[in-house]
């Protein structure tokens, strides 16, 4: 069957169809993207500007156009962060729904980091013992732990890298008393969040998924040599101050950094290496299957039930 899985994120509306069928792996048809930051079209309220719903609106459109386009057998359609936590979430879902002919629904964060972490297990199979997953997206930080396909810890927190961005950071390059103040924020955040059973979580295989680890990994790897395929924590302590003095533009022109995460990417290294000394984990591997493909497979074990 061929099955849409439609992710309305703090960052894109993104649309991916795979072929997909119980006890296979998800195959990508094609895709169809639109960068959308919510968290930009956010009022002094916290609710999503009528700007921001008429975008939406216009993306979601545009991404179940293309899934019908595409004979897309069923579209599986959940909003993450931006929507969650928007004052006027839910009658925006509301309208969504009615209007486009979908059933999106809102992904909490323990769900996002469940969803992730089964992907991560079924990518990297039973062979790499217990697991820490870490990803963080546009409006939130998950982790995850467990030797099972349903991890026996997780934990969403507020601390995605456009979050943070449009929080804390200023400046063209930053300042850098904008950038200590990320830095406090974050780290009591983790301190004061982070429960035992993650901090004490005795994994034995370190794993991140999302546009920002690999970005990340791609960058230390350009400058400091490292594997693309992993993230060392020693690169990312050197880089996040490199990074953090260069312009937007500077920091565009680095390969694996678009323009759009060019702004963003400062916050997202600073989330990244706070939660891996946190963790203290050195070293994680960068997976390329995240919460789509997670949503897919519980799709599939429940299809196959």
């Amino acid at each position: 069957m061929r099955l849409g899985v439609l992710d309305v994120g703090s960052n894109t509306i993104h649309l991916q169809v795979m072929d997909a069928h119980p006890g296979a792996r998800p195959t990508p048809a094609t895709n169809y993207k639109v960068e959308l930051r919510l968290t930009e079209y956010l009022d002094s309220s916290g609710a999503i500007s009528a700007e921001g719903i008429l975008l939406l609106h216009k993306a979601i459109g545009e991404s179940v156009a293309h899934a019908r386009e595409n004979e897309t057998d069923e579209i599986l359609a959940f909003a993450t962060s931006a929507v969650r936590d928007a004052k006027n979430g839910t009658a925006i879902i509301a309208e969504i729904n009615e209007k486009h002919g979908i059933e999106l629904e809102i992904l909490e964060g323990d769900e996002e980091a469940t969803m992730t972490f089964l992907a991560v297990r079924r990518w990297l199979g039973w062979s790499a013992g217990k697991l820490l997953v870490l990803d963080i997206g546009g409006g939130s930080l998950e982790v995850a732990a467990g030797v099972d396909e349903n991890p026996e810890a997780t934990l969403s927190l507020p601390l995605g890298a456009a979050r943070l961005t449009r929080e804390f950071l200023s400046g063209d390059p930053y300042s850098s008393k904008s950038l200590k103040s990320l830095e406090k924020h974050v780290e009591e955040s983790l301190s004061n969040s982070l429960p035992k059973i993650l901090k004490s979580h005795d994994a034995n295989h370190f794993v991140a998924t999302s546009k920002t680890f690999r970005t990340l990994a791609r960058i230390t790897a350009n400058w400091y040599g490292d594997n693309p395929k992993f993230l060392e924590k020693d690169s990312l302590e050197k880089a996040i101050p490199r990074l953090a003095e260069m312009t937007d533009k500077g920091r565009a022109e680095l390969p694996g950094v678009s323009i759009s995460r060019a702004r963003q990417i400062v916050a997202g290294a600073v989330v990244a290496f706070s939660v891996m000394d946190y963790l203290d984990v050195s070293e994680v591997e960068i997976c390329p299957w995240a919460l789509r493909e997670g949503i897919v497979l519980r799709r599939l074990d429940w299809l196959s039930n």
